[in-house]
């Protein structure tokens, strides 16, 4: 499938429409449309049938409506991309458990269990390359109670920025495969048990050959790993980690808070 890029229109336009400026009123009877309606329908269109196909003229024949009224509320697709992309990433911080209660570990398993949802409610969302991301309320909410449930660890803004971008990377790339993974046996017809199985007996012979003595000493279930198993133990060792580094950073404040106390002490 070819990758979508967010960004890819007029970003001023993309902002205006997310945020709500310079939008234009006009007198008159209350408009049969309107943004949201067209942004929840693409939405919609994508979960059934993908990001493929997505276009003006399925929307506007979703709505019953002609192609060319969408152009009122919107400049084209690219920028109605940036729309959805934001409207499934909408986080409700209302809702949501304050962020400094919840402790920073179970703040950001939430944040990356949450993501990983995300994807599979809304599997078109791995063919979008967010490498250049439009920031609308939806995008920045999240990303703003993450850094929260961070605000009182002993690291740089720096630091905790870069803890977010690993954790998203992790659950972006781990659900991708996943997303991928299924979407391959939907697109072939052919099952992942058929397509490993059609490998077997040349794949036996090499493994018999004995240039591959580590992947020949596998048991039969070493790729039996269901993809959820796959993401739960990924996120385990990515917050160990994460732990084992700000507990280093505490111990560096420690000492570097004592050794003034002893210098004012000398």
């Amino acid at each position: 499938m070819t990758t979508e890029h967010s960004g890819s229109g007029d970003p001023n336009r993309s902002m205006e429409l997310l945020w709500g400026v310079g939008e234009r009123r006009t007198r008159g009877p209350r408009p049969a449309l309107s943004l949201d309606r067209i942004v929840t329908t693409a939405v919609d269109i994508a979960d059934a049938d993908g990001l493929g196909a997505v276009s003006m003229r399925r929307i506007a024949a979703e709505l019953g409506v002609g192609a060319m009224s969408l152009y009122r509320y919107v400049p084209g697709k690219a920028e109605l991309l940036d729309l959805m992309l934001d409207k499934v990433n909408g986080f409700d911080r209302e809702t949501a458990a304050d962020p400094v209660t919840l402790g920073w570990r179970a703040l950001l398993e939430q944040v990356a269990r949450g993501v990983w949802d995300l994807y599979g409610r809304h599997p078109w969302l791995v063919h979008v390359d967010q490498a250049r991301p439009i920031l609308g309320p939806g995008a920045l909410s999240g990303l703003d109670y993450a850094l929260a449930g961070l605000a009182s660890l002993p690291l740089s803004d720096r630091e905790r920025m870069n803890l977010v971008v690993i954790l998203d990377g992790f659950v972006t790339g781990t659900a991708r495969s996943r997303v991928t993974s299924e979407q391959a046996e939907q697109r072939t017809g052919i099952s992942d048990e058929d397509f490993w199985k059609a490998q077997a007996p040349i794949l036996e012979r090499v493994m018999s050959s004995g240039a591959y003595p580590a992947l020949a000493a596998l048991t039969e279930d070493a790729f039996s790993s269901g993809w959820q198993e796959i993401f739960d133990l990924g996120l385990g060792q990515l917050l160990d980690g994460m732990e084992a580094f700000i507990t280093r950073r505490e111990r560096e404040r420690e000492g570097t808070g004592r050794a003034g106390a002893d210098d004012r002490a000398g």
